[in-house]
Order: structure tokens, then C-alpha cells, then sequence
């Protein structure tokens, strides 16, 4: 869960803001109008809520340092498996015991779109509903004077033209959504039902979006979509064209960036794509290219467009050619049908085909899905017992992989204080994407001048997922 307390003075919604961006002494001449955001989920969902946020702000509201001193809360849920919906549940139901009487709750994002009526049996008295296309309705839904809803057959959201967006995350780095929605039909996914049909932004829009990141700061870009490889298919692009386009005109903006991208599925990892990686530093060398298994049987049951030896040759090619690069992927056990051989099969890859980062999920029996009705579901204990053998599994893989890095010199964007210790610092380098993998701890920071800086450092050890290291 992502708490988001941001302030802006949005006169004019050409650009992102930020807090910094008011002059000292702002004051607001509303009363009852504070506002406090909580936003669920993925990347994606935080693009939205910061659109949400740089709307509100720009009307005239200011943000509630807490949530107990907020008028009107904000809820953007996340619908997309079992577990995040329990979670957007006891957020929803957290909220409503702690909320001051008179505050307004405004609920809205994936689960409202695919669950609103058990969201209205559950918690009458959730004051507005507001689906997950319709964010721009979020001042109609704060400003309506009774119980309402607007939940339209709009299922995602792309900002286009000159809609205003406060972001959220720490002033170096910041997310672009290029596209939503997906056009694969994976077995065990509802994507697809909840977000409906790719749809991708035009070049245009998100080169300007680009822009105005990089000139108002912002050093870091993270481009999102349910899947960067299918950007512009809609469209009528075929293969990679363009994606590739793209990236291409980002390169040909003459400034200092890093540009990171999630997530890219195997079968779209092209000789011509690795070329463009490898042309241009300033494109991470880091890849979150999801797999779900190995077994080829699973992968056919799963709809995945990639057979094991295409993944291993995909794996092989991406460390001859690109060396250091840091491959995440996901990994789904317990899906129907599995059995034991099949999954000590998926562990004997981890091991012989090591990855840098590796999220595990047990198979989420999720209604609407291909998968929901299949035969043979595994039992609730066989997944939790063999998703438990390959976290100890990816552990010592990790621990192995961590230590080749003690005596490396890293360039790490320095971001703050540990929340243990004020005698050390956080930051991440190319390698480590925010919120999802680890990251570098800081123990020697006399020379570090401000956050969100890039800083020569020094590996010296590891903890766990994450790496150790001083300031050169």
C-alpha cells in the first residue's frame, strides 16, 4: 500500500508537479477541502492516482498529512487477484474505522470496476464508486452531494492532451504509462476483463510527457504497460516497429536519463531490440521479462507464446550480448495440472539458468479466467509447500549471485535515509527497479551532498537481497 500525501499549486496542467514546486508560505483559502490518497496495486494504478491527485489539486484541494485530519479519501483499489482484492477490502474497511465522521470516502480503480456491487453490499456507506476508466470523473465524484457512482464500460485510463498529473514518487524518477489494457489471453490471467483491450498512447503524447519528466527534473523513467512489446499493436504495428520507434526517439533527445523497462515477455526480445539496448547507456540493462514456468506442457496450458527452449535461448543470448544485465522475471506454482516432476523441473531451471530477481505467486484460481475451470487444481498445501521450495531455492541463488558483486564500482542514485538508521542511506543502482527489488545500503555516506543524486559506490557487502557499499 502506497500513501500519498502530495501538494501542488497547479495553475497551469502542462506539467507534472510537485510539493517543492509551491512558493514558501502557500496557503489555501478553502476550508473542509483536505484530501488523502491511497493507491493499491501496480505502476499503473499510481499513474492514475497521481492524475486523480493533480486534478483534485488543481480545483483547489490540499492534502491531508493524515488520514484522520482528511475531508474527502481516496481509495484506488487493486481487483486483480484474490489477495489484492482482500487487501483493497481491509483497506476499505481500515479507512472506515478510522476516517473522522464527516469525511468522504471515494472509492475507485479494478475492483470497483469488476466487484462494485459486493463493494456497495459490503461497505454501504462508501460514499462514491468510480470506475477505473473513469478517472478523470474524480472532482464530480468528491463534489457530488449524495451517495453516487460513475462506472462506465471504460475499464483503463490514458491520460491525453493537457490533463494534469502530480507525481508521487521521489523527484528523480517517475513512471510513463505507454498503454493499458493487454491482447494476450493468458490461462490464469483476468487482465484482459478487468483493463479490456490494448490501447496504446500515441507517440506524440508520450514523447511530450517524456519531455516535460526531463526538463522538470525527473532523471529516471520507468515505462509501464501490461506488456511494452505489444505498444502501438492496436495501431496496426507489426512485431517490435513500434516499440522500437519509440525508444528510438527518446535516444534522440540530447540529455542525461535512465530509461528502465517493465515488462517485456520473451518471445518479443529481438536481436533488433538487444542491438538498441546495447547502442545507448543510457538504457538500463535490466529486463523484467515475465516466464511463469518452464515445463513446455504447463506453458501450453498457460497460453504462453514460448516454449523452454526458447526461454533458455533467450536467457543465454541476453547474457552473451549484453554482460551485466540484470533479468527479472515471475514464476506462477501450483498451476492445475502441475505435477511434482513438472515442478522439480521448474527448480532445477532457477538453478542451472540463474536469474538476478525472481517473484514467486501461487496460482490464483481467479473466475473469468481460462484456467478457473481446468481439471486437476492442486491443493492449497502443495502450492504453499512448493512455493516455499523455491523461495529457499531462489534465496541461495541470490546469495550466490549477490556476493560476485562485493568489489564492484556502481553508479547509485542516493534517495535517503534507511528507515532503521539515520547513520545510513538507501539508493539503487541500474540493477534494482523501486519497490520491487532490493537495493543498495549505504554505510560510508560523508561524501553523499543531496538525495537523489548519482554517486560512485563502492560494494563491500551484501544483507540478504540487498548490497552494501560506501561513497567513493
Amino acid at each position: 500500500m502506497l500513501k500519498i500525501y502530495k501538494e501542488s499549486n497547479q495553475s497551469e496542467p502542462q506539467e507534472p508537479r510537485r510539493p517543492s514546486d509551491l512558493p514558501a508560505g502557500t496557503k489555501f483559502d478553502f476550508s473542509g477541502n483536505k484530501i488523502n490518497f491511497i493507491s493499491l496495486g501496480c505502476p499503473r494504478n499510481l499513474v492514475d492516482t497521481e492524475v486523480m491527485l493533480g486534478i483534485l489539486l488543481r480545483a483547489g484541494y490540499e492534502p491531508a498529512p493524515v488520514l484522520e485530519e482528511a475531508d474527502y479519501i481516496v481509495i484506488n483499489t487493486c481487483g486483480f487477484l484474490e489477495a489484492s482484492r482482500q487487501e483493497s477490502m481491509d483497506t476499505v474497511r481500515e479507512t472506515l474505522a478510522n476516517r473522522k465522521k464527516s469525511a468522504k470516502l471515494i472509492v475507485t480503480g479494478c475492483m470497483v470496476q469488476t466487484h462494485k456491487d459486493h463493494l456497495k453490499e459490503t461497505f454501504p456507506s462508501i460514499d462514491y464508486l468510480l470506475g477505473s476508466g473513469d478517472v478523470e470523473g474524480i472532482l464530480q465524484a468528491v463534489q457530488a452531494t449524495q451517495q453516487g457512482e460513475l462506472v462506465t464500460t471504460a475499464r483503463s485510463y490514458l491520460e491525453a492532451g493537457e490533463v494534469p498529473r502530480c507525481l508521487s514518487t521521489p523527484k528523480h524518477y517517475a513512471y510513463l504509462k505507454i498503454a493499458e489494457g493487454c491482447r494476450k489471453r493468458c490461462a490464469y490471467c483476468v487482465i484482459p476483463t478487468i483493463k479490456g483491450p490494448l490501447k496504446s498512447k500515441s507517440e506524440e503524447q508520450i514523447l511530450k510527457e517524456f519531455n516535460l519528466l526531463l526538463n522538470q527534473g525527473v532523471q529516471e523513467i520507468i515505462l509501464i504497460a501490461q506488456d511494452l512489446g505489444d505498444y502501438g499493436k492496436d495501431k496496426g504495428s507489426k512485431n517490435l516497429a513500434a516499440f522500437l520507434t519509440l525508444l528510438r526517439s527518446f535516444l534522440s533527445v540530447d540529455k542525461p536519463f535512465w530509461l528502465r523497462l517493465l515488462y517485456l515477455y520473451p518471445d518479443e526480445i529481438t536481436d533488433e531490440l538487444i542491438a538498441l539496448v546495447k547502442s545507448d547507456s543510457r538504457i538500463c540493462p535490466y529486463l523484467d521479462m515475465p516466464i511463469q514456468h518452464i515445463n513446455n506442457d504447463i506453458l501450453k496450458a498457460m497460453r504462453r507464446a514460448t516454449s523452454k527452449e526458447d526461454i533458455i535461448h533467450i536467457i543465454s543470448k541476453l547474457r552473451k550480448e549484453i554482460p551485466g544485465i540484470v533479468i527479472r522475471t515471475s514464476l506462477i506454482v501450483g498451476f492445475p495440472g502441475e505435477t511434482d516432476e513438472q515442478f522439480e523441473e521448474l527448480a532445477r531451471f532457477i538453478q542451472e539458468h540463474p536469474l538476478d530477481n525472481v517473484g514467486i505467486f501461487k496460482f490464483s484460481r481467479e473466475p473469468g479466467s481460462p484456467a478457473y475451470s481446468l481439471p486437476d487444481q492442486i491443493p492449497e498445501e502443495v502450492k504453499q509447500q512448493r512455493y516455499e521450495k523455491l523461495m529457499e531455492i531462489q534465496q541461495k541463488v541470490v546469495k550466490k549471485r549477490q556476493k560476485k558483486m562485493i568489489g564492484k564500482k556502481l553508479s547509485v542514485f542516493v534517495e535517503g535515509y534507511h528507515p532503521e538508521s539515520e547513520y545510513l542511506m538507501t539508493g539503487r543502482y541500474y540493477g534494482q527497479c523501486p519497490d520491487i527489488d532490493g537495493q543498495v545500503i549505504i554505510n560510508d555516506c560523508r561524501k553523499v551532498k543531496k538525495f537523489g543524486s548519482i554517486y560512485s559506490v563502492e560494494i563491500t557487502d551484501v544483507a540478504g537481497y540487498d548490497l552494501v557499499g560506501r561513497v567513493l
